[in-house]
């Protein structure tokens, strides 16, 4: 039989992980050192009342329907968690739930674009930003992020029939991968933006509770009029060690919830109830693990940090998130060969930077998911190395 595709195939490659992956089991195999500083994924346990909830609600045969709607308690939750958090008062209208913060990215373009509308997304950026609309058919034009400019957007430099033309924008701080944050005044001016040019934002805030040096994350909502032109999607996979339970919310304008929710009724039943006590009990429990972790995180980060400055790998940042940014050491010019050489000499394996976009060539990131001790020693097995 001749199997023909569609044609969007073709703008598909086997993911880095994929193949990361492949190497890494090759290595175990044969007895080599693995240091794997690649995949986002956290290390931390959940808390025990969490996983208590969830255990517990598996236990109720009727919870094993459909869920089919948000209960009023998770709503009221997250309605609490975010007056808590960020000071933002919520309605019920304003909030749904998704399986994961990348399915709501990877789907929102349905709700709000027609074939060929354009969705402007971050060069570097997390890859779903600009492949999830453009399974949509939304057209995809990128707006540059420079390490001159400290990675936050110069809307000045988006060309004045683009920002007329654009649908939506998708912003994302703190940012994945290059691990900055934005302050309050710049997203004063993208409401500002948003608003002369008519483009919904679509805000990713997925670390917001996983920032350094004393800053703290906020919300695209907290700004006057924000949700008058966007949504904001937040995440439980990180703040609360909840990846593999996929569960997080879209929250703001209520005509883009209303419409998004008519999308996901036709192809979905709802978050598994479970699901939903495990995000009450991390919502409204006690918050002392989130801080555990970010100071964590950061020892990590600043292990790795000055580990790698001590033997002339300088430059590495992360202002938030789970990951750092480096641009690859002095005599290197290409991330893909550079990180298989990491691998090959020191075991180590990272991230190539334009994975993430043409503008990530140059960078690699690291994902902090290492304790400090395992850190020095990553160190100085890239010092053994030879690499430097």
């Amino acid at each position: 039989m001749d199997l023909k595709f569609a044609d969007r195939m073709e703008s598909f490659k086997e993911g880095i992980f994929t193949t990361l992956a492949n190497i890494k089991a090759e290595r175990l195999k044969a007895g080599k050192p693995v240091y794997d500083l690649s995949v986002g994924t956290p290390d931390f346990l959940p808390e025990k009342h969490v996983m208590d909830a969830l255990v517990e609600a598996a236990k109720v045969p009727e919870n094993y329907k459909y869920a089919i709607v948000d209960s009023d308690e998770m709503i009221e939750a997250v309605k609490a968690w975010y007056k808590r958090r960020y000071n933002v008062e919520l309605e019920k209208d304003e909030i749904m739930s998704l399986y994961g913060s990348q399915e709501g990215i990877s789907r929102v373009a349905l709700t709000i674009c027609n074939p060929g509308d354009i969705i402007l997304t971050p060069n570097p950026g997390y890859p779903v930003f600009s492949m999830g609309p453009m399974l949509n058919d939304a057209k995809i034009v990128y707006y540059e992020l420079r390490e001159e400019n400290n990675y936050i957007i110069d809307f000045n430099s988006i060309p004045e029939d683009v920002a007329k033309a654009a649908k939506a924008i998708l912003v994302s701080y703190p940012a994945n991968p290059i691990c900055r944050l934005a302050p309050k005044s710049f997203y004063e001016e993208l409401v500002a933006w948003a608003k002369k040019y008519n483009v919904i934002v679509l805000h990713d805030n997925a670390y917001s509770e996983i920032v350094y040096d004393g800053k703290t994350g906020i919300s695209f909502l907290s700004v006057e009029g924000a949700k008058d032109v966007g949504i904001e999607f937040n995440s439980l996979s990180k703040t609360y060690n909840l990846t593999g339970a996929r569960i997080s919310f879209a929250l703001g304008n209520e005509k883009i919830i209303s419409q998004f929710k008519k999308l996901r009724s036709q192809i979905d039943y709802g978050i598994f109830t479970p699901v939903q006590k495990a995000a009450i009990a991390a919502l409204n429990g006690p918050q002392d693990s989130v801080e555990k972790n970010r100071k964590e995180y950061e020892a990590r980060r600043n292990a790795i940090r000055d580990g790698l400055e001590s033997i002339g790998w300088k430059g590495l940042v992360s202002e938030g998130t789970m990951f750092a940014w480096a641009p690859l050491p002095k005599g290197y010019t290409n991330s893909h060969d550079f990180v298989l050489e990491l691998i090959d000499k020191a075991g180590v394996f990272c991230v190539p930077g334009d994975e993430f976009g043409s503008l990530g060539e140059g960078y690699v990131r690291i994902a902090l998911v290492k304790n400090v001790e395992e850190m020095k020693e990553i160190v100085n097995a890239i010092k053994q190395s030879g690499i430097l």
